[in-house]
């Protein structure tokens, strides 16, 4: 049985430290799907078809790496795709409280799903989408927490 899993947000945009997550988790999984959640609580500054293109380009060369567009609950999303695991990182203290919140919701949702956390590198706790989306849209260089791929879109590098 292959082990598949979801790492699910909106990655508006995804960061190195999103980078971080995703490919210390790649020797774990056999598949790892990157799930663009639409929140309508949330509006975002990049539209769902850039932040696609963007996670296509930076895994181009990742046979283990899709991406996946979703509506609803995490739960679903994973039963749709043949998920048994939710990958979440973790930069602080209080971001395991409230993701181990979602973890039991989900949990209680469906059983045979579990939650793995990462916990992200020194170099990578203050980088939040955002943030880094507060410091682009007051004309500020985000460029050190952005992949190559997404600066050449921000920026034009």
């Amino acid at each position: 049985m292959q082990r598949i899993a979801l790492f699910p947000g909106t990655f508006d945009p995804i960061t190195v430290g999103h980078l971080d997550i995703i490919e210390r988790s790649l020797p774990l999984f056999d598949k790892l799907y990157i799930g663009i959640g639409r929140n309508a609580n949330k509006t975002p500054m990049y539209s769902e078809e850039q932040r696609v293109q963007w996670i296509r380009d930076i895994f181009a060369n990742e046979p283990k790496v899709e991406v996946v567009v979703y509506e609803g609950l995490t739960v679903q999303c994973c039963r749709k795709i043949g998920a048994q695991y939710i990958l979440r990182g973790i930069r602080y203290v209080n971001d395991f409280e409230y993701e181990k919140a979602i973890a039991d919701m989900n949990r209680s949702l469906d059983g045979s799903i579990e939650t793995i956390y990462l916990t992200c590198l020194p170099q990578y706790t203050s980088v939040a989408s955002t943030l880094v989306r507060d410091v682009i849209r007051n004309g500020g260089d985000a460029s050190p927490f952005l992949p190559e791929q997404v600066n050449k879109t921000v920026y034009g590098e």
